[in-house]
């Protein structure tokens, strides 16, 4: 199962690039720490040996705590790119400056070293780190996690325990364990009989810990000798099993050829033990079902027919009430696949809009800087359209700016008239608006007069062309004389005159996008158009469900919705989206920078279709005449039971690290989001003390009249009868990308961090129909 260590698990990991930056990052370097504008320290940074931790102290020679794990990097930025870096500039040299990008929402961390060059060895050397550790197989990864741990529990750093450090590293990896029955697993794994554990021996003593005895009897259920799952038994636990149907006997071929480890094994077409384990664990044992990770969907729909990726208050790195405003926000909505981000827009100084959260003491930044990142990120991820939901509050003079700033800023990539000119029947599909951004606000006139309005300058000009062509002189004329002012020069004029409170450039700009007030469903079927679209708050949009969520389903088959966070969520927290997107609400706008069960959900969603940031609504909700109602769905939806046994965990982490003599007693709760009736959740027992390889063997069973609705989210607590259970980790899944049979559920964090090689075994069995039903 673990491949073997090259050495010492203390010495650098294996395959582990041999590069002169890494080689000084191991030496260390003195840096300045920067925090804020008043918090600027100096620290001594050093790369760990194993090359995959890094440690600072207050000095050289200093008491040294680990900063952060090579893993948990995104990415390394240059300085000028740091909003902080950029505000010291007069203060500290910005070509001196890099900044570290971690994965999920962990604050960045901002770095000033002593000369250009140290600054160059971190960041190359960094970026090269994160680039091994991204392309580390699952062997590779294993064998890292494992070198950590013996990092962890080698207290002296001499490359070797002792069964009192072992003793102690079991309780940090959640294992409680009779002390004879740990001495003797000990002793089996000191082959060198030195009293003590080196690399190769704990890996042994590894796969000792983590025989799986359920996987052991599930291969000889379908083995005939127990030693080897020959192509045709392996194809039998493929069809009868993993329900793979027809393509059971290529996909054989294929998983043996991915993951048996023996090339005889491959040869004779045959999987031995650790290759069935290493195809369970793997991406094609997942529950989620890969053929759902690329871009598998129709995307030539027009917009209204997706859910789309959306972000509230997107410049907020935390609260609404004097958390920071950054670009940060901009970046991280945008790299994790947000489709459409919100843009509170004030007047600022010196004539130039500011963004921030209106009449509180949230920072501010500048319009233009929200405008460059958008074009620099924009399609980064996914190059599907982003929407710039403008919250507008400007003069007409700065509305003015914020028109030039879009123009100028994004060129090519903002859409600021009709794909083809033409007046549209319907919105345009995301593939026909790939690489464009797209503005959504308020607009003086409808897209026909706008349109109608083009076509007479065109005309016009095209008429004074060809004048000028006929008569020489004519042209000679018009280039001495002022010249009739065009529809929209008047208009220009008019506009200067009057100051209507939103400036026409602008208002040229939203083509698609018009918000409109919401008054009622009829209202808006007789006064609106498909490229209007209006907002509602959470509290609104939920008793519409209420009142009559059938017309709702309607409405959003034709217009567009964003609904957004009630304004007393100062704390920047979350609702449930499940219950907007039951009734086909498109732009349910979050806080994306606050983790929870609320974005757990909304990940889960926005985990296939490439992670594109949208997601094809079900036919029903598509249907201008549907008969669906979120709150009483009724036939002819096809209605089906979900049966779960929850099997094993395995590798289970502590949710306090600090928590050394504590072990986790984890259960295993299920809960299912969907249409009202499907909502619901069932937990297991508590196993207790065991967080390393928990065993449950316990079957749920769900039924579930809107499958195609229904997300799906394990999280594993740590019992407390005295207090709240812990949260460990968790997975969300959409009902219609699930696999069924023999699964991992690879565990990720509060931050949807991935909480490798911490999993939980389960068996999923999905029937047609209510179980009962006489039908």
């Amino acid at each position: 199962m673990v491949s073997l260590m090259q050495g010492p698990p203390s010495s650098p990991g294996p395959g582990l690039p041999i590069n002169p930056d890494l080689l000084l990052m191991q030496k260390g370097m003195l840096m300045r720490k920067v925090r804020s504008k008043s918090w600027k320290k100096l620290r001594y940074f050093r790369l760990q040996d194993d090359g995959m931790t890094v440690w600072h102290a207050r000095q050289a020679g200093g008491t040294a705590k680990p900063t952060f794990s090579i893993s948990d990097v995104e990415t390394v930025r240059e300085g000028h790119e740091s909003e902080l870096l950029r505000s010291l500039a007069e203060e500290l040299p910005l070509e001196q400056g890099f900044t570290i990008v971690f994965h999920g929402r962990r604050s960045n961390l901002d770095l000033v070293a002593n000369s250009i060059e140290e600054a160059k060895i971190w960041m190359q050397g960094l970026q090269l780190l994160v680039e091994f550790v991204t392309g580390m197989d699952q062997q590779e990864r294993l064998d890292q996690w494992l070198s950590d741990w013996f990092q962890r529990g080698d207290r002296n750093q001499d490359g070797r325990m002792s069964f009192h450090e072992v003793q102690r590293l079991l309780h940090l990896m959640n294992v409680e364990m009779d002390q004879d029955y740990a001495f003797q697993l000990f002793q089996a794994a000191d082959t060198s009989e030195s009293g003590t554990l080196e690399g190769e021996e704990f890996v042994e003593f590894y796969k000792a810990l983590t025989k799986r005895t359920e996987v052991h009897e599930l291969f000889e259920n379908f083995s005939a000798d127990g030693q080897k799952l020959t192509l045709l038994e392996f194809v039998d636990f493929l069809q009868e099993e993993q329900k793979e149907g027809e393509r059971a006997s290529d996909l054989a071929l294929d998983l043996i050829d991915r993951y048996e480890p023996s090339d005889s094994g491959k040869l004779r077409h045959v999987l031995s033990m650790d290759g069935f384990l290493s195809y369970l664990c793997s991406k094609d044992g997942d529950i989620f079902n890969p053929t759902c990770l690329p871009i598998y969907q129709d995307m030539t729909q027009p917009l209204n027919h997706y859910y789309i990726n959306s972000s509230h208050n997107t410049y907020l790195v935390g609260d609404q009430l004097c958390g920071q405003s950054s670009v940060e926000g901009y970046i991280r909505a945008l790299k994790r696949g947000c489709r459409c981000v919100e843009v509170d827009i004030w007047d600022g100084p010196s004539g130039e809009p500011i963004v921030y959260h209106g009449h509180t003491l949230t920072s501010r930044i500048p319009f233009k800087d929200v405008v460059a990142t958008v074009a620099q990120y924009a399609f980064q991820t996914s190059d599907y359209p982003v929407i710039l939901s403008l919250e507008n509050h400007c003069s007409w003079e700065q509305q003015q700016v914020m028109a030039c700033h879009l123009t100028e800023i994004l060129g090519e990539q903002l859409l600021s008239t009709t794909l083809d000119g033409l007046l549209p029947t319907q919105l345009p599909s995301p593939e026909e608006l790939r690489g464009k951004i797209l503005v959504k606000g308020k607009k003086l006139r409808t897209l026909e007069e706008d349109l109608e309005e083009e076509e007479e300058e065109e005309e016009l000009e095209s008429e004074l062309e060809r004048e000028q062509e006929a008569d020489p002189e004519l042209e000679a004329q018009l280039e001495s004389e002022p010249q009739e002012l065009s529809p929209r020069s008047k208009d220009k004029k008019k506009e200067k005159r009057s100051k209507p409170i939103l400036c026409s450039s602008l208002s040229a700009l939203v083509v698609y996008l018009k918000s409109v007030s919401f008054h009622s469903f009829t209202h808006s079927r007789e006064h609106y158009r498909f490229y209007e679209t209006s907002s509602f708050s959470e509290t609104k949009a939920r008793s519409l469900i209420k009142e009559a969520g059938n017309e709702f389903v309607q409405h959003n088959a034709w217009q567009l919705s964003r609904v957004y966070p009630s304004g007393l969520r100062t704390d920047s927290s979350n609702y449930n989206p499940q219950e907007l997107w039951n009734a086909g609400c498109q732009m349910v706008a979050m806080n994306v920078q606050t983790a929870g069960l609320e974005m757990d959900i909304y990940d889960g969603l926005f985990r296939q279709n490439g992670a594109c940031g949208y997601v094809l609504k079900p036919d029903f909700l598509r249907d201008v005449q549907s008969s669906f109602h979120p709150e009483r769905p009724i036939s002819p939806f096809k209605a089906q039971t979900l049966l779960i046994q929850v099997i094993s965990g395995q590798q289970l982490p502590k949710d306090d690290m600090s928590k050394e003599r504590s072990i986790v007693d984890p259960l295993v709760r299920v809960e299912i989001f969907g249409a009202r009736p499907d909502t619901t959740r069932q937990e297991t027992s508590y196993v207790e003390n065991n967080g390393f390889n928990p065993y449950w063997g316990q079957t749920l069973s769900f039924r579930v009249l809107v499958p195609e609705l229904a997300l799906l989210r394990f999280v594993v607590k740590d019992y407390n009868r005295k207090s709240r259970n812990e949260f460990i980790g968790q997975y969300t899944v959409p009902w219609t990308c699930m696999q069924q049979g023999y699964r991992h559920i690879h565990l990720l964090s509060k931050d949807g961090i991935s909480l490798h090689p911490a999993s939980i075994f389960v068996h999923i069995s999905i029937r047609e129909g209510l179980e009962g039903d006489e039908s």
